[in-house]
């Protein structure tokens, strides 16, 4: 009772602070069914992150079991295989342990930020209660160094998902971790489980810092010094990106911008860093971690990628793979040779194993470099980091072409408001933003509880973006997939849809971590 009285007393300082703050965190925007909103002075307009729709909204999910979380977010070293770097992370492991509950259960996470700068906690892909959804300067304060935050909510949705930082750049360094929510009438059967996060890593590499390479990209292939004082640097997060000291240090470190990356998948331009490593479960490729199972073994792989800036192709070297899930919600199965993941996005596939030693390769798209891991079932020497299975140019599964399950499939209805989001920007300027604005707290879209929200990508950029919307899945057209984060290819349109039944004020931006930081990334609120 102890844990659950300092979480009330905790929101109870969070809603004086949000009133307090009206004129800013809780500015209203003008009303109106798509297009892009304008600010106005109506803080009252908009559910606050702690408002009574909210603690409704979260009654009605129920309390179960609680199982209860201790995380540490700390300077550490960590061995990727063979390379020993400084960085952030939750504890001393990459990825953070593993947080698994099941469906029903409450969750009750203690954050402790030991890091030099505030920091926060987002549970991405969760239905959760706004209050807890962990964007600061939103929907919390920031988690102050040497300060801690209770985060408590009921997990109602099985599935694969995962937790990071929503503050600056700090997700592309070692601070994340999967959140597993199991089904406790799981309809798979399977012999064994293994999760795989994938991940593109600079952290503490020859000098460099996320912060570097934001602060190196931030000045555009131009080589212009654009002027970064009209950011809102937001005291660590909700904002514009948080700068550190690491960031005055850039020109000591390498540069890390990626020029010529393509990818005919990605629709062109591959992305806008140059990795040194990239890894499965933080292991390089030099150094591999290994998953033992027996022949004929089912095995569920649950599949996530944690990247900042890199899209991966994945394979398991002489298997098919049937997808079973994407983005913790289940879809009619679907055989495939490989799989393309987003930054954010989640698969899970089954696959029944051969006897052997087989290379699991996340090729980083575009980029010719590749992380590893191996599935070793009997003898024989192990492929090494150059193995390239052939499934990888085999047949390739992408969201678009998944079908959801029909216990999950949106219902037909015709969209009651349509937000058109135009996704703007270069690389030139590095200037990304959303309607050609860029993000500011007091901004948001306005939406109503009960409404069928259609969410109109048009992507205006030459580039990819992974958009990720908080709080709630989306179907893409005519029963596709269920999704929290999707694909929109350069020059293309994207219409998906959801039901507004998560009341609050939700985020909604692109996945590559340095477009967001850079702009390109706006609220949806939901009208009182």
């Amino acid at each position: 009772m102890r844990t659950h009285n300092r979480t009330h007393t905790r929101r109870a300082v969070l809603g004086a602070g949000l009133a307090a703050a009206g004129g800013g965190l809780l500015a209203a925007c003008s009303d109106g069914a798509g297009g892009s909103a304008s600010p106005s002075a109506e803080p009252a307009a908009f559910v606050a992150p702690d408002g009574a729709e909210v603690a409704a909204a979260e009654a009605k999910r129920g309390s179960g079991p609680v199982r209860s979380v201790r995380l540490t977010a700390t300077r550490t070293q960590l061995d990727l295989g063979g390379r020993t770097v400084d960085t952030w992370a939750y504890g001393d492991r990459l990825p953070g342990k593993e947080v698994r509950v099941t469906a029903g259960d409450t969750l009750a996470l203690t954050l402790a930020n030991h890091l030099p700068e505030p920091t926060s906690m987002h549970w991405h892909g969760l239905a959760l209660r706004n209050d807890m959804d962990g964007v600061p300067g939103v929907t919390q304060r920031p988690v102050q160094a040497g300060a801690s935050f209770d985060y408590r909510f009921a997990v109602t949705h099985p599935g694969t998902y995962w937790f990071h930082p929503h503050s600056g750049v700090q997700q592309d360094r070692g601070l994340y971790a999967p959140l597993i929510v199991e089904d406790p009438k799981e309809p798979l059967q399977y012999d064994k489980e293994w999760v795989v996060v994938l991940d593109d890593w600079v952290d503490g590499v020859d000098g460099s810092t996320p912060d570097a390479v934001l602060a190196e990209l931030s000045k555009g292939m131009g080589g212009m010094d654009h002027d970064m004082g009209g950011m809102d640097h937001g005291g660590g997060g909700g904002g514009m990106h948080h700068m550190s000291m690491t960031a005055a240090r850039a020109e000591k470190s390498p540069s890390r911008m990626l020029m010529g990356a393509t990818s005919p998948l990605l629709g062109g331009d591959a992305g806008d860093v140059a990795y040194p490593y990239y890894l499965v479960n933080g292991r390089a490729a030099a150094d591999p971690e290994t998953f033992a199972a027996k022949p004929g073994d089912r095995i569920r792989i649950r599949f996530v990628n944690a990247g900042g800036d890199t899209a991966f192709r994945v394979a398991l070297g002489d298997h098919k793979m049937t997808v079973t899930h994407t983005d913790g919600f289940p879809v009619e199965h679907a055989e495939t040779d490989a799989l393309l993941l987003g930054m954010g996005e989640r698969y899970d596939v089954l696959v029944e194993a051969k006897d052997g030693v087989f290379p699991l390769t996340a090729l980083a798209e575009g980029k010719k470099e590749a992380a590893l891991a191996l599935l070793r079932t009997g003898g024989g020497s192990a492929p090494g980091a150059s193995a390239r299975p052939r499934e990888l140019d085999g047949k390739l599964l992408t969201a678009d072409r998944l079908t959801a399950d029909k216990a999950v499939r949106l219902r037909d209805r015709s969209p009651d408001r349509t937000v058109t989001l135009r996704l703007t920007g270069s690389m030139a300027k590095y200037d990304w933003a959303i309607n050609g604005e860029k993000y500011a707290p007091s901004r948001r879209l306005p939406v109503a509880a009960g409404e069928r929200v259609r969410l109109s990508f048009v992507n205006a950029t030459t580039m990819w973006h992974p958009m990720h919307l908080h709080g709630h899945t989306f179907g893409l057209a005519g029963g596709g997939a269920r999704k929290d984060t999707a694909i929109v290819l350069p020059g293309k349109r994207l219409d998906v849809d959801f039901d507004a039944d998560n009341p609050g004020l939700w985020m909604l931006h692109c996945h590559n971590v340095y477009h967001s930081e850079s702009g390109m990334m706006t609220l949806l609120g939901y009208r009182k």
